[in-house]
């Protein structure tokens, strides 16, 4: 059977791919420093699990609603309404399988052939291929380190044309952890209130994985007048160590949440139930993990930052928030390796960081921005201070 073009214009996710490339070599018995993880390495708390096995001991494992259930749906009310400061009724937030189904569904219910979407680069890798698979187009802005990767007033009005649909912005973002703070939120919602045609897609995943003192900025907090041009997509895979649980939500104007609602009927139906309550116990339980957490990516994010930014030739903007670095490898392609192989690119340098140091990280040009790569500090101590000594030691051999 012949396969549709949709599914013939996009392309296995990039990090989905190098996370299997490690497993293969591992399965062939390589040590494989791997730094390509994009979850937290925590366990789930206690708490929550237990929530879920309560909620299995309950009975709790029949359809729900297809937008998730009440008690959930209004804790994620509370909390928006407690971070963010804009209060969200019930009805105009949606839950669903994980922050990715929200944002695939929430495209799916807005574009038409031909809508254009603006994809800031560097982006996480799923989002021009989940425009794509809508019948949508990415238009992808480069934003490059000097701007520290942010999209820029200009740069947004020139990106804007009447088939315009969105802007997506990710922040804190993933690869870089970069975050756009208040003021740069509303120099780009001045520009936005002259185009009342476009909406914001804001995918905040990785606001609470935040190492700032200042409270998280989100544009509808920023610009409150804008929100009903805003969708926020969240979830508890980040935050809680939840990956494997697939509940992420969004909140937004209520006509977008209907058609995702919809959708939703249509396909997965709902939200797995334990999952849901395991969910609500996340967000209405203690959060001490939280902090805890973050504790531990910060002094992980401050090891590599200072071994990558040790090494010459690299170099290494500092994250806000998140559990990714962006670094610039850009001083080492068209270098020769020792068995004289030219590095043409970022994906040849980080296979050659592979192969030569048993390290696994993600090259840039996956993200939409070439001359990098990402490496995920979502795990162990030693292995970030033995993968970094390992990727010095690679950089030095290079002619």
């Amino acid at each position: 059977m012949a396969l549709s073009e949709r599914v013939r214009r996009i392309k296995v996710s990039p990090t989905t791919a190098a996370a299997q490339r490690v497993r293969d070599l591992k399965a062939q018995g390589r040590a494989i420093l791997d730094l390509t993880i994009g979850e937290p390495d925590f366990d789930t708390p206690a708490h929550i699990k237990q929530a879920a096995v309560d909620a299995i001991g309950r009975g709790e494992t029949k359809y729900t609603p297809f937008n998730g259930i009440a008690p959930l749906r209004e804790a994620i009310a509370t909390k928006m309404t407690q971070r963010i400061g804009v209060s969200y009724t019930a009805d105009r937030i949606t839950v669903g399988g994980g922050g990715k189904q929200v944002i695939f569904l929430a495209l799916m219910a807005t574009l038409d052939p031909g809508s254009e979407v603006i994809i800031p680069a560097p982006y996480w890798v799923s989002y021009p291929d989940m425009v794509l698979a809508n019948d949508g187009t990415p238009v992808i802005v480069t934003c490059q380190q000097q701007q520290s990767f942010k999209l820029t007033p200009a740069q947004l009005e020139a990106a804007i044309t009447p088939k315009t649909r969105w802007l997506v912005l990710n922040t804190p973002g993933n690869p870089t952890g970069i975050a756009y703070d208040a003021g740069e939120l509303r120099a780009l919602a001045d520009v936005l209130r002259r185009h009342p045609h476009v909406g914001v897609l804001t995918d905040e995943i990785y606001d609470e994985v935040w190492f700032k003192r200042e409270v998280t900025p989100s544009l509808v907090q920023a610009v409150p007048d804008l929100a009903d041009r805003v969708f926020i997509v969240n979830g508890v895979s980040k935050t809680y160590a939840m990956t494997g649980w697939r509940i992420g939500y969004g909140a937004g104007p209520k006509a977008i949440v209907d058609a995702i609602n919809m959708l939703q009927s249509q396909s997965s139906s709902c939200p797995a139930a334990a999952s849901q309550f395991a969910a609500l116990a996340a967000i209405t339980g203690p959060q001490d993990f939280i902090a805890e957490s973050v504790a531990v990516y910060a002094r992980r994010r401050d090891l590599a930052l200072g071994m990558l930014n040790a090494i010459p030739g690299l170099n290494c903007l500092k994250p806000d928030g998140g559990f990714y670095l962006f670094p610039n490898c850009s001083a080492f392609i068209r270098r020769k390796t020792p068995e004289g192989t030219i590095l043409e690119d970022d994906r040849a340098f980080v296979l050659h960081l592979l192969d030569a140091g048993g390290v696994a990280a993600v090259h840039g040009s996956a993200y939409g921005l070439p001359g990098y790569f990402r490496i995920s500090i979502s795990t162990d101590d030693r292995i970030i201070e033995r993968g970094c000594a390992s990727i010095a030691a690679v950089c030095r051999n290079l002619a």
